[in-house]
């Protein structure tokens, strides 16, 4: 509750915080257009591979004049921002913080690995990286003593802020999820007809300003699925194995629909992560949406609490035993000086991997063919599905951040998951793969208020 009070004191005493931000693409130039009013902060530098566009953000944000550099020597020596092209100097005692923004979950890795190494504390705004081998990078974190970190700003880290209330307060996490649009063709959209399921104009969509595969990933079901796994991972929430419901439904109706299908939800069993659509199943809008919040389901303790939930407007179920809180917004790159503020003041996180929990793996859009080169997250080859990581170690599933410029060794049908079986991988992979068997490794773990795995009913073929 004192983040602002502890940052006026660094402000004061000159001992700013020093970050560098890797990537200016949306989420980096948000941060930039805030940080300049949060004391105690200081951006030393921004690296891109694209250097013009690093320098773009920060005319875009009004950075002043003169306060940029082309050295990061001269930038921590006299209070500017270095601009560089190349991340490589940035891994140094001189930055206290890196943001990891590039989108890049291979080239996230490196740098998260770096950062740890270096002895940095490391934001990973790239939440694909944190999807596929969150757990291990968050473990070698903690033994070099560093906080490794979801990005607050962004969905799955304010999700996991709702879910530290709940268990605080004493209250047992049913569901914890967030709000977006989804119609049941989604899952095949592609770069080629994405803008056909957005609300954009056609003169913007015309403008090149816009990713299209970005947005394909955002629409088909893939950017939800790898924010809800690092929920999952962070929460130790277990999906289900069918993947997210995408159920429609408005604020009033989340508690009525993340619940177990028992008492007439949607749940496979309480303790699991969900998205709700804000569209009807027909594409109309539903009125007091999810579409840009996040909530978690928390269940009564006893009788009384039930009686509470009824009186108070918590928008409980029609039972009175399930009640959600929600959070209608998320400002994206504008609030990540709290996750700074935490790691530099406090050494937490604002959400981390405690286990291997949920995993995103590659499911095909349409009928691939032996020698076909996936195209990977927001392409027209797959799609990715949040499955429990027990069913998809067991089926050696292939996590859809690898899908990317491999190719296949025989023919996929549409709606598969593909599995390591399935694809080359070659030499490049190497870290990440390290990293991965990391991850599978922490499979068994349970966490302190999560739910456990006996009590889910899996089969043994999933053990």
């Amino acid at each position: 509750m004192n983040l602002h009070d502890l940052l006026l004191a660094r402000e004061r005493d000159g001992n700013l915080i020093r970050v560098g931000v890797i990537g200016a693409g949306r989420f980096g130039t948000m941060f930039l257009a805030q940080v300049r009013a949060t004391p105690g902060i200081h951006v030393a530098a921004i690296a891109d591979i694209n250097l013009d566009r690093a320098h773009q953000a920060l005319k875009l944000v009004d950075w002043p004049e003169g306060a940029a550099s082309d050295d990061l020597g001269d930038a921590l020596a006299h209070g500017r921002t270095a601009v560089l092209s190349d991340a490589g100097p940035l891994f140094t005692e001189g930055i206290d913080v890196i943001v990891e923004a590039t989108g890049n979950p291979i080239v996230g890795v490196s740098h998260a690995i770096r950062a740890i190494d270096t002895g940095q504390h490391i934001v990973m705004v790239t939440v694909e990286a944190d999807a596929l081998v969150g757990p291990a990078l968050a473990r070698r974190a903690a033994a070099r003593g560093v906080v490794y970190s979801l990005a607050y700003g962004d969905q799955p880290a304010l999700v996991m802020e709702l879910v530290d209330w709940a268990r605080t307060s004493g209250f047992q996490v049913v569901c914890a999820g967030k709000g977006a649009k989804y119609l049941e063709h989604y899952h095949e959209m592609n770069p080629d007809n994405v803008w056909e399921n957005w609300e954009f104009s056609k003169e913007l969509t015309d403008s090149g300003q816009l990713n299209p595969y970005m947005h394909t990933s955002f629409r088909d079901g893939t950017k939800a699925a790898i924010e809800m796994a690092a929920v999952s991972n962070a929460a130790g929430l277990i999906p289900s194995d069918d993947g997210l419901t995408f159920t429609p439904g408005d604020v009033e109706e989340i508690a009525t629909i993340c619940r177990p299908k028992g008492v007439g939800g949607v749940l496979a069993h309480e303790g699991s992560v969900d998205v709700m659509s804000s569209v009807t199943r027909d594409g109309a809008w539903i009125p007091h949406n999810t579409q840009e919040g996040v909530f978690v389901v928390v269940k009564a303790t006893n009788d009384y609490v039930s009686g509470c939930f009824g009186e108070y407007p918590w928008h409980p179920d029609p039972t009175k035993q399930y009640a959600a809180l929600y959070r209608p917004y998320h400002y994206v790159g504008l609030e990540l000086g709290i996750t700074i503020a935490n790691a530099a003041l406090r050494g937490v996180a604002t959400g981390a991997p405690k286990g291997f929990f949920g995993d995103v793996v590659a499911t095909a859009k349409e009928d691939l063919a032996a020698g076909e080169v996936l195209d990977g997250e927001g392409g027209y080859t797959v799609w990715g599905k949040l499955i429990s990581a027990r069913a998809s170690v067991a089926r050696r599933a292939l996590p859809v951040a690898l899908a990317h410029h491999i190719e296949l060794r025989r023919d996929i049908a549409k709606g598969s998951i593909l599995t390591w079986d399935d694809v080359d991988l070659d030499g490049a992979f190497r870290q990440v793969l390290e990293l991965r068997t990391e991850t599978e490794e922490l499979l068994v773990q349970e966490i302190p208020g999560g739910p456990r795995f006996d009590s889910l009913h899996i089969g043994k073929a999933d053990r």
